[in-house]
């Protein structure tokens, strides 16, 4: 028999939200990860706010709601706000009731300018890294390092002298430009849009873009990200920040690396650091500074084996995350941005390897 449709809206609801997520729901898992590390982050946020005046967006739904957004690829606050209005699951992950008021789009941006100016991201990548190293998915011996580029959000037409006076537009919404046959470089011109941002180029018959660049520092027994920056785009970033973070590393642990770090600064600076440098061969131009010493052992080739992995990281990173051309401006709030999303990749990745069969 067909059934007849009610058009009759129904008041009440008696179902919590808790019973309308599935027991299964990959998101479970997650939520429960989370709930920890916020809690711990707790004393934190404390020192953060004031005991007087209004109350603000609590942080925990806040970050929850930012999480939610690096899952799920959602492109601006506004649509955050949207799927928040309307989609019971994002309710019940940020920690809202089914008739809560959701935030304007505004006040939640500035509501994260508050986390943001703590360095909350990296205290939350921080406790992250402390669960997966107590749940014994750490490598205390074997790394990897890599760097990639990630696209700032501004157009080759900000990019302009900077001992030049402005000269008026003739269009102030899309002002001609003509460039060509103008030597630019970062030592003479900046980008009016975002000044952090560098003219960079990938390779020979790569055009030249205005970029950041993000470094990983990765464990090589589960793919894990360990520790995470970003800088402008220079053709030393990589090298640099991959001595700072390997002195972290334990005595005579390996770190594996493509053939860009195959340079005599960089494995004497790792030798003299009792780091073991798994760097690639790049014998194009020149000779290696890795030699027999080095490529003779089994583990080096595991290493090079295993460095690839690290490629997962900055792919999910800029087809998930959204950072395949970051939508913020300014390297404090990209780098924040970049460590937040390197932590959402770590839950994920550990929430992965916990339903996996042993």
């Amino acid at each position: 028999m067909r059934g007849d449709e009610d058009a009759q809206a129904e008041v009440w609801s008696y179902i919590p939200l808790e019973q309308r997520v599935p027991a299964d729901h990959p998101l479970r898992p997650m939520r429960a990860m989370v709930d920890t590390v916020l809690g711990e982050l707790s004393p934190q946020f404390d020192r953060l706010y004031s005991r007087v005046g209004r109350p603000s967006i609590p942080p925990e739904q806040l970050l929850r709601a930012l999480l939610l957004q690096i899952l799920y690829s959602v492109r601006s606050e506004r649509l955050l706000m949207e799927q928040l209005d309307y989609n019971l699951l994002f309710r019940w992950f940020v920690g809202l009731k089914a008739d809560d008021r959701i935030w304007d789009a505004t006040v939640f941006t500035k509501n994260r300018q508050r986390l943001l100016d703590g360095d909350v991201a990296r205290a939350f990548f921080a406790r992250v890294v402390a669960h997966a190293r107590a749940r014994g998915l750490l490598s205390d011996e074997h790394f990897t390092v890599d760097g990639t580029l990630i696209e700032a959000w501004a157009s080759l037409k900000s990019f302009k002298r900077t001992d030049a006076p402005p000269a008026p537009p003739d269009d102030p919404g899309n002002p001609t430009v003509n460039f060509h046959g103008e030597r630019r470089s970062n030592a003479t011109h900046a980008s009016t849009t975002d000044p952090d941002a560098r003219l960079f180029r990938k390779g020979d018959g790569h055009e030249a873009r205005l970029y950041y660049q993000g470094h990983v520092l990765m464990e090589n027994r589960h793919g894990l990200a360990v520790d995470g920056s970003l800088t402008p785009a220079t053709g030393f970033a990589e090298r640099e920040q991959a001595l700072a973070m390997a002195t972290q590393l334990p005595p005579r642990a390996t770190l594996g690396a493509d053939k860009s770090y195959d340079t005599r600064d960089f494995v004497d600076g790792l030798r003299g650091l009792t780091v073991t440098p798994h760097v690639a061969q790049n014998t194009t131009h020149r000779a290696s500074a890795i030699d027999g010493r080095t490529t003779r052992h089994v583990g080096y080739l595991v290493s090079q084996r295993e460095r690839k992995r690290i490629e997962e990281i900055f792919g999910w990173l800029k087809q998930i995350g959204l950072l395949r051309k970051t939508r913020h401006r300014g390297a404090a709030r990209v780098g924040w941005m970049f460590t937040f999303g390197l932590a959402v990749y770590n839950l994920v990745r550990m929430r992965n390897l916990a339903v996996q069969p042993t």
